[in-house]
């Protein structure tokens, strides 16, 4: 069975095969394409989830800033209200005071008193002041989060559709790169899959673009191109490795894949 397969790879032309290397290099293309495009919705929407969770936690933090703010505001009013209560109590005191010691000495609980609860005020208004940013920062907060759960509930019907659409897509397009790899020399095709493994862009056949490798952009030498478009043999860039083929072999190419 192997034999077979190769006396048939034997019999297939060099034009041929380029042609075939060419179509099996735009068929995967088309599926690295495919798996780009899925690869890169699926981060979308993790960035958006990730948002969303940071802008909930946000929401929670400034509630609970504001929770702890109004039980201060609770504290310094009882301490205002205890203040008041001390202020009416010395005052009584200072009517039945024996001497000017005593009431010196209440006058002087009494203005401290009163400065507590002018700093108890301070610090309620402060506070009030602390609260009604935090919920501006809230209601700001709160807006970009219902417009990113939009934004991801989109997100995800969109990934969902082309998840489906593009693993039908891809099944094709593998089983035409599996009928393709038919008509390549084992050996030609082992040389294919490795310059694709080692190249950034998965270009391992490059059609000879302005007397240039369509791959590395290096100038192709005048010999090399009348070579490549003799169709006799399987020519390689010789900076870069990858497989050469000319105008003629890519518009068939494409004429075929139209």
């Amino acid at each position: 069975m192997v034999t077979k397969k190769k006396t048939e790879a034997e019999e297939v032309s060099v034009e041929q095969k380029l042609i075939a290397l060419y179509t099996l290099q735009n068929i995967d293309s088309q599926i690295d394409n495919i798996k780009i495009i899925r690869g890169e919705l699926p981060l979308e929407v993790q960035d958006l989830e990730d948002e969303i969770a940071g802008l909930e936690t946000r929401i929670a933090n400034f509630n609970n800033e504001i929770a702890k703010l109004n039980d201060e505001i609770n504290e310094r009013l009882n301490a205002k209200k205890e203040s008041e209560v001390l202020i009416k109590r010395y005052q009584d005191q200072q009517m039945n005071v024996r001497n000017n010691r005593e009431y010196d000495a209440l006058t002087k609980e009494i203005e401290f008193q009163n400065l507590e609860i002018q700093l108890a005020e301070k610090k309620i208004k402060e506070s009030n002041f602390r609260i009604e940013n935090l919920k501006t920062d809230i209601e700001q907060a709160e807006q970009t989060l219902n417009e990113r759960k939009g934004d991801l509930v989109a997100k995800k019907a969109e990934l969902t559709d082309i998840v489906t659409e593009t693993e039908k897509d891809e099944q094709k397009l593998i089983k035409k790169s599996l009928e393709n790899e038919k008509l390549i020399e084992e050996r030609l095709l082992t040389a294919y899959k490795r310059i694709r493994k080692n190249a950034r862009n998965g270009l391992a056949v490059v059609q000879v673009e302005r007397d240039a490798c369509g791959g590395c952009f290096n100038k192709i030498p005048p010999q090399h191109q009348m070579d490549i478009k003799m169709h006799k043999k399987i020519i390689v860039c010789e900076y870069c490795g990858r497989i050469l083929v000319d105008s003629d072999v890519a518009k068939t190419v494409n004429e075929k894949m139209k």
